[in-house]
Formats: C-alpha cells, sequence, structure tokens
C-alpha cells in the first residue's frame, strides 16, 4: 500500500507557500506575486509520486488583520491547519524571523503536534538566516515549557522535533528535501485522488484567482488588497467557456486605475488570464470583464461568500 499524507502549508503571507506547492506538485495549481495576501482561499494541490500521494492545503499568509476580510484570512489559515496529518511551516529565511514566524513557532510549540516540517525558503539568497530561525524556535520552545510549568506541579514538558529542511522553491529540484521529508512523515493508505488530479478547486474561484493575479502583476502595490473577482456565469460550450466576471473596487477613483488608459490594463489583464487559463483547462476561455464599484465589499458577507473566503469559518 502506498503513502498518504493531508499536509497544511502555512506560515506569513509572502513567504513563498504557493510557490512551494506549485514546485512539489509540479503544475501551477496556486497563484503567485510579490504582492502580499495574495493566496485568499484554500487552495489543495494534490502530489502524485511513486512513494504515494500528498494532499497539500495551501492557505492564506498569516498577517496582521485589517478588516474583515483579514480577520477571515487570519482565521482560514489557522483552522487549514489543524486537522491535518503534517504541519508544514514555511518561513522566507531571507528576512530575519518577523513577528507572524515566532507566531506559528509558538503555536507549534504549544499545540505539540506530531508531524512538523520547517521549510527555510529561499535558501539561494544571502544572507541567509538560519540561526535565528533556530534560535527562536529554541525561545518558543523554552517559552511554551515555562507556561505549561506554572499550570502544573510537575513541571513542562514539550515534545516537538520538527524536521528541518531548506528549499529555493522557484528552480527545478529545489523542494526534493520537502517532498522527501513529507513522505517520511505520511503512513500507508488508500488514495484521496486519482493519479490525473492535480487540484480539486473549484473553477471559478481559479478563474477568479487566474484574473486577480494579472491584475496584481500590472497594478503591483496601487490597489492589490481592494480588488476582488467574482465569476458570475460561465457557459461550457464543450471547446470553449464563456466567461463573466465582476473587478470589484471600493471607490469610483479607483476604477479608472483597473481600466487603464484606453481600456490598456483591463485588455491586457484579460488576454493574459485567457492565454493562461486556456494552459490550464485545456480549452478557449473567452472573458468579459465588468469594474463595478462596490463600497466596502471587504465586509460584504454575501459577496465574501461568493468569492470562498467564508465557506464553514462563520
Amino acid at each position: 500500500m502506498e503513502k498518504v499524507a493531508v499536509v497544511g502549508v502555512v506560515g506569513r503571507t509572502n513567504a513563498g507557500k504557493s510557490t512551494l506547492v506549485n514546485a512539489l506538485v509540479g503544475e501551477k495549481v496556486s497563484i503567485v506575486s510579490p504582492v502580499e495576501q495574495t493566496t485568499r482561499n484554500t487552495v489543495r494541490g494534490i502530489v502524485s509520486d511513486p512513494r504515494g500521494q500528498l494532499v497539500l492545503l495551501d492557505t492564506p499568509g498569516l498577517h496582521k488583520a485589517v478588516g474583515t476580510l483579514g480577520t477571515l484570512l487570519n482565521r482560514m489559515a489557522r483552522r487549514s491547519a489543524a486537522g491535518t496529518d503534517i504541519t508544514c511551516v514555511v518561513f522566507d529565511a531571507a528576512q530575519e524571523p518577523q513577528l507572524e514566524d515566532i507566531g506559528w513557532m509558538q503555536r507549534i510549540a504549544k499545540e505539540k503536534p506530531e508531524k512538523v516540517v520547517f521549510v527555510l525558503n529561499k535558501a539561494d539568497k544571502s544572507p541567509f538566516f538560519e540561526t535565528m530561525f533556530r534560535d527562536a524556535w529554541k525561545e518558543a520552545i523554552a517559552s511554551a515549557a515555562s507556561a505549561e510549568a506554572d499550570r502544573s506541579d510537575t513541571g513542562g514538558s514539550v515534545s516537538c522535533s520538527p524536521v528541518w529542511v531548506k528549499a529555493i522553491s522557484t528552480t527545478e529540484g529545489g523542494a526534493k528535501s520537502v517532498l522527501d521529508a513529507l513522505f517520511d512523515f505520511a503512513e500507508e493508505g488508500e488514495k484521496l485522488f486519482d493519479d490525473d488530479i492535480v487540484t480539486d478547486y473549484p473553477r471559478k474561484l481559479a478563474i477568479a484567482d487566474t484574473i486577480r493575479e494579472k491584475f496584481l502583476s500590472r497594478l503591483h502595490q496601487e490597489l492589490p488588497h481592494e480588488l476582488g473577482i467574482v465569476v458570475r456565469k460561465l457557459v461550457d460550450e464543450g471547446s470553449r467557456w464563456c466567461v463573466e466576471a465582476e473587478v470589484l473596487v471600493n471607490r469610483p477613483s479607483q476604477k479608472p486605475i483597473v481600466i487603464g488608459k484606453a481600456a490598456s490594463v483591463i485588455k491586457n489583464v484579460r488576454k493574459a488570464a485567457e492565454r493562461e487559463l486556456k494552459d490550464i483547462f485545456g480549452l478557449k476561455v473567452e472573458l468579459e470583464l465588468w469594474v463595478k464599484v462596490e463600497p466596502n465589499w471587504m465586509k460584504n458577507q454575501k459577496l465574501l461568500a461568493e468569492m470562498g473566503y467564508l465557506g464553514g469559518l462563520v
């Protein structure tokens, strides 16, 4: 019987989780951008290997929450880590440990999951702060042991020993050490998905994510967190899909930014998204994009539910 495991891939925002998941799967299942909070849903990437199968849950990055959407994303990240077979914490080790990194270490030290992999990502960068991350973990263990001792007459007992691996998730073979560590933890069981499936992410959400990624690549920091995509209609005509989607912005002043001069931005985004969606789904995808001003859409429960951000969390 082959090995099987469900893996929660967690960490602070922009640590490289989605890039790592894509590298492990061997195909693009999560959108990638240098902009923080790129991943807003939990995406399942499925690795089929001669050793067995890993189901990777790519979660939103933990960050300082602002508003309803930010709080939901943090809650989604924390809950996605619960109930998995393996917890895989991704750190951007090209930077010194940040508050959110320390937070994940403290959570692991307190909850003591049995199977944990700490990934020091971006190992090709210099400086590389491996020692600082290892020291931060020692401090988290000591803090957790002290807190446990205060609650118990028998003293503290923290028994959690993560496996540390280095990764360069942007290069071919750069994530092999992570894959090996995860399969070492996996146990024998029945596969959860057929071998030819790389993700079970709903197609409407995948289309919306692809469109948003193309806007992020064009707009950079101009309004990334205030941009939402809702796929309103998908007509499957067999050899092609006709998709209508709304591009949501908060304020009227943001609408011309998203459209661009002579509609240059939205045209470029549409063409780029259509090309990528054709590669992903293997058929022609025709997009119609409509920009709509929706004040405070990030607090609108109905819209958040349509975008898949609520799930079973509220």
